[in-house]
């Protein structure tokens, strides 16, 4: 069998005439911050007209054939054949996936480099243009051999990416054993990530892993606003789906730069912390990089001019990171005899990339926490790279690092309540001015207050009250881990919650929940007897005895709608709130919801849509 040329000795079915009707789409993989593409993924077409139920079935039948590997490099060429009359192919990726089932067809060598490259060539393509996806589809036969032949390539150019990452449980392992260049986080867990919080964590911790390695991000299968916000908002770097394009057969279909996505990017930049931001742009330190393709020698003559330089980034013909040049790594064999005859021999080929070592990659709006976790992983590590848009910026040494750290919990030991840890009134203050101003999306204010807390104080003591406040405190942070929502204290047990981007209902579901598990755990700090009662006996405000129920706690929700003027002061809408509690507290289920009505100069500051409690 010829793994590379497409010829089967022991197969009878003639594949390359039988795949001729075949064709392929193109979906774009964009920047998340930009719109503008950076790849394209291609997608197998038309297989019915081939005779086959599925694109599955394709691969399957000639795995059953012993043809796999030739199949796949029948394929492999349609597709560069399809992908090269893009305008600007050459500019961009072509993300082809293979299956893993060619490393262990018996006789077969399984997918080699040499023929890929002398088909880019053939193209007129370098290999950095071609990204290997490897799925979880099917389990790698053996994980030591496969990683050998998936570094060959990389060696030669080519780059790698964990495809569908999260949905197997050997995910881990390829993350492990691979180190790819790109990590494709499985459409299973962006679909409704913003309504579902473990989804939110496992993706969060996913691309803290990723970026740990030096990997890209890409979120498939974003089909919403929502799913987006999110997705960028945890820190994805790359983004695919329906709210971009369907794949397309069609190559004028195609764009360079979807402007809706830069649209979405630039409304939820004027979002972020910019405090953060400016901490961080303050310590960043530009070093000038080093082009990937830069030869050996040449890289080593750089050193030499920079004595103080250890190391210098490395980034592609687009300013993309691709990691770090250390002095150490190109050491030994520049300063041995047999080494550099093969640095200056020109009739031998020596990829940089072999020497390239993986470093973090931080958006500069990242959040001061993301940036020192991502360090704290590694600490051995000189520090990370700093992009915009994916577009090399500058660095962030370890003592830069902790310096951005320092400042940021000098500047939140300020503005936390000493009890409970959580943002105080300053930091309250300035969250609800920012909502008013960013009018693209809903926001719901929340403003929690305990009942009957004052009679369980005056029985249990103070202490006891402490610990309730902090139950509470916990199961706020519980629910605000992400950009979406913010909690604070306003002081004793009045507490805040800032929802951002979610529709009132959902709004209305959390608050319930809150409420109610709340009241459910709060019992526990009760003595049996109270408990069984459903009450306490403690004196009122005028020095009589009586009977108080349980703690329970209320809340006033005020919705501010997208796409209004919002022309209220902060404090003006603290006095909303502040009427919308004493409804909550008659209210059978703890709660009332309100909406702002579009300001229009002709209501008073203090008008109200309905109540929804």
């Amino acid at each position: 069998m010829d793994g590379e040329s497409g010829a089967c000795l022991a197969s009878t079915i003639p594949w390359r005439e039988l795949l001729a009707p075949v064709d392929y789409a193109f979906q774009p993989i964009v920047n998340i911050h930009t719109g503008v593409c950076h790849g394209y993924e291609g997608l197998l077409r038309n297989v019915e007209q081939a005779g086959f139920p599925s694109i599955n079935a394709v691969f399957d039948q000639a795995y059953e054939d012993h043809s796999l590997v030739p199949v796949c490099t029948i394929l492999r060429e349609k597709v560069l054949e399809k992908y090269v009359t893009i305008p600007w192919a050459r500019e961009t990726k072509l993300f082809y996936n293979i299956d893993n089932r060619t490393f262990e067809e018996n006789g077969n060598p399984g997918p080699q480099t040499e023929g890929a490259q002398s088909m880019l060539k053939r193209f007129g393509l370098t290999n950095g243009v071609l990204c290997i996806e490897i799925s979880e589809r099917h389990p790698l036969p053996d994980m030591e051999a496969a990683m050998f032949r998936m570094n060959r390539w990389r060696k030669s150019g080519f780059q790698i990416a964990v495809d569908d990452c999260g949905t197997g449980f050997s995910g881990l392992q390829l993350l492990y054993y691979l180190k790819p260049d790109y990590v494709k986080i499985d459409r299973f867990f962006i679909r409704d990530i913003e309504r579902d919080q473990t989804k939110r964590l496992f993706v969060a911790s996913i691309v803290n892993i990723a970026h740990l390695m030096g990997a890209t991000v890409i979120a498939e299968g974003v089909e919403t606003e929502k799913e987006y916000y999110s997705c960028r908002n945890i820190g994805c770097d790359l983004v695919q789906g329906y709210l971009i394009q369907y794949p397309s057969r069609d190559i004028g279909d195609l764009r360079r730069c979807y402007d809706e996505m830069t649209r979405l990017g630039a409304a939820d930049r004027r979002y972020r912390d910019s405090k953060d931001h400016e901490l961080i742009q303050q310590e960043i330190e530009y070093i000038e990089p080093i082009s990937a393709a830069t030869p050996l020698l040449r890289v080593l003559d750089i050193f030499r001019q920079s004595t103080s330089q250890t190391f210098f980034p490395v980034v592609n013909e687009r300013r993309e990171p691709q990691g770090i040049i250390r002095e150490s790594a190109i050491k030994d064999l520049a300063y041995s005899r047999y080494g550099r005859y093969l640095l200056e021999n020109r009739t031998i080929s020596m990829s940089l990339d072999g020497f390239i070592g993986r470093l973090p990659t931080v958006d500069v709006y990242s959040s001061a926490e993301k940036l020192v976790d991502l360090y704290a992983m590694n600490s051995k590590i000189e520090g990370v790279l700093v992009v915009d848009g994916m577009e090399y910026i500058g660095f962030l040494s370890a003592q830069s690092l902790l310096k951005i750290l320092n400042a940021k919990n000098l500047a939140l030991a300020r503005d936390q309540n000493p009890l409970s840890g959580l943002p105080g009134n300053k930091l309250i203050y300035e969250y609800v001015s920012r909502a008013l101003l960013d009018r693209d999306v809903s926001y719901a204010l929340v403003y929690f207050d305990f009942d009957n807390f004052k009679a369980y104080n005056d029985t249990y003591g103070f202490r006891h009250g402490d610990r309730v406040i902090l139950l509470f405190t916990e199961l706020l942070k519980s629910r605000s881990q992400d950009a979406e929502r913010f909690a604070g204290h306003i002081g004793g047990d009045d507490f805040f919650m800032g929802i951002r981007d979610l529709a009132a209902a959902r709004v209305r579901d959390e608050v319930v929940e809150i409420i109610e598990i709340f009241r459910r755990d709060v019992e526990s700090f009760y003595d049996p007897d109270a408990i069984r009662r459903g009450f306490i006996l403690a004196k009122d405000r005028e020095g009589g005895m009586r009977r108080f129920p349980l703690i329970t706690v209320s809340a006033a929700v005020l919705i501010l709608p997208p796409g209004m003027n919002r022309i209220y002061s902060p404090e003006e809408i603290g006095n909303l709130i502040a009427g919308a509690k004493q409804e909550a507290k008659r209210s059978p289920d703890k709660m009332c919801i309100r909406s702002l009505k579009h300001f229009t100069g002709k209501e008073s500051p203090g008008e109200f849509g309905a109540c929804c409690a």
